[in-house]
């Protein structure tokens, strides 16, 4: 959530910055309820100011006065009792309008109206050349056995892929790469619950405006989450971290679900758009004055385990109207599949600043030095589209695949050949 004090404060700093979104609708209805909430709010605490002196003046009252002034001080009460229940609604009507409302963007953020206007700031590794045609990874995960679909889709529907053979042994692999990565650059293993209250999801910005892309099970109230920033995020839900311990960082692991609303038609086998995924998250609590050097940190980690698995990616900067809720910033890595001779989103880094954690209520404070710590997540592996990367830059003319260098230690086998 913004800080409202910014829509009280500067008005017209805020329209500017969400013109670079391509416009936001609601803000308008937010400045509404807030002048109506803060001219209530006057009247209440004027109220109260009254009570608080009608309540003194009994004391103070002669005995033939005490009557009038217990009288007096109840009016009040009454009054001030039904004043503080529109306080309390208006208040939970400001909250829900603000909800919805987007983080603003970093003034670094490209402007523009579509994904058309996503900047391409640079490509990294040679493309392969291959001297024969390129198969898809549906193609080559069929005829290597490391995954089936087709019994999947009998058991479970659409979009979801038990991983067979190999294909168990690559996954694993790279998510011990990417930890083992990870705990060299100081950050902590953590395996989070995949099952949510709707705070958690609410206090990350994945409620309420995205909520039909995301699992619910009614009976218990749970959420499934669609990434571990979740859990991550909420761990210290009310708390506050110690400034002299910034950054905290975290390598969360877990299972991911989403329906892939609106994806229908597109990538409806192999390992791209499934329901159910693996995936190591990198997340930090971050000081408001190092948020954007921690960006940079997951930024870079996240282009040398791409360079390491020998991958060759793009970076693409999302412009205004392509970012997401919580989203300040957001950069995507983008790997090249040959079999489908595109680029592919692999990895994806966020600087959400103090918008999750206004939400979730996670402070710092040090000596002199107080506020809204910055929370920051970014891809390590996907490990699913990773596998597809993998797959169709390194297939060989005879249907085999090779094994990068930096995962060899960990798959014990250095290609996957058709048995």
């Amino acid at each position: 959530m913004i800080d409202l004090r910014l829509v009280r404060e500067d008005l017209g700093a805020v329209r500017a910055a969400y013109e670079r979104r391509g416009g936001v609708e609601g803000l308008e209805a937010v400045v509404e309820l807030d002048a109506r909430y803060r001219a209530l709010l006057g009247r209440v605490e004027a109220l109260r100011a009254e009570h608080n002196r009608a309540s003194k003046a009994i004391g103070k009252a002669s005995p033939e006065e005490r009557p009038a002034a217990i009288e007096d001080a109840r009016v009040l009460a009454e009054q001030l009792k039904d004043i503080e229940v529109d306080l309390e609604r208006l208040e939970a009507e400001l909250n829900d309008a603000a909800s919805f409302l987007p983080n603003l963007p970093h003034h670094s953020v490209p402007e523009g109206t579509s994904e058309d206007d996503n900047v391409v700031e640079r490509e990294v590794g040679d493309k392969p050349d291959f001297d024969f045609e390129a198969k898809d990874h549906v193609a080559l995960g069929e005829s290597l056995g490391l995954f089936d679909s087709e019994r999947a889709a009998k058991t479970s529907g659409s979009r979801f892929v038990y991983l067979t053979g190999k294909g168990v042994i690559l996954e694993l692999s790279l998510v011990r790469f990417a930890i083992d990565f990870l705990l060299e650059r100081g950050f902590s293993p953590v395996v989070t619950p995949v099952l949510v209250r709707e705070r958690a999801m609410y206090g990350t910005g994945f409620l309420p405006a995205e909520e039909f892309e995301y699992y619910k099970i009614e009976k218990d109230d749970l959420y499934l989450t669609g990434t571990s920033e979740v859990a991550l995020a909420s761990m210290y839900a009310d708390e506050t971290l110690g400034a002299e311990g910034l950054p905290v960082r975290y390598a969360g692991m877990s299972t991911c679900f989403r329906r892939e609303a609106g994806s229908y038609g597109k990538d409806t086998k192999g390992l791209i758009r499934v329901h159910q995924f693996d995936k190591i998250e990198q997340f930090s609590f971050a000081h408001p004055d190092d948020s954007w050097d921690e960006f940079a940190a997951i930024r870079t980690n996240q282009e040398k385990i791409l360079q390491a698995l020998e991958i060759p990616y793009r970076v693409l900067v999302m412009c205004g109207s392509d970012l997401g809720a919580v989203a300040a910033k957001k950069v995507d890595n983008e790997a090249w599949i040959p079999g489908g001779n595109r680029y592919l989103e692999l990895t994806s880094a966020t600087n959400a600043t103090d918008y999750q954690s206004r939400r979730l209520n996670i402070r710092y404070k040090g000596a002199g030095d107080k506020g809204l710590v910055h929370t920051l997540n970014g891809t390590a592996c996907a490990v699913g589209r990773t596998i597809v990367a993998l797959l169709e830059n390194h297939q060989r003319a005879d249907g085999s695949v090779s094994i990068p260098g930096a995962l060899r230690p960990y798959t014990g086998f250095d290609s996957i050949a058709p048995e």
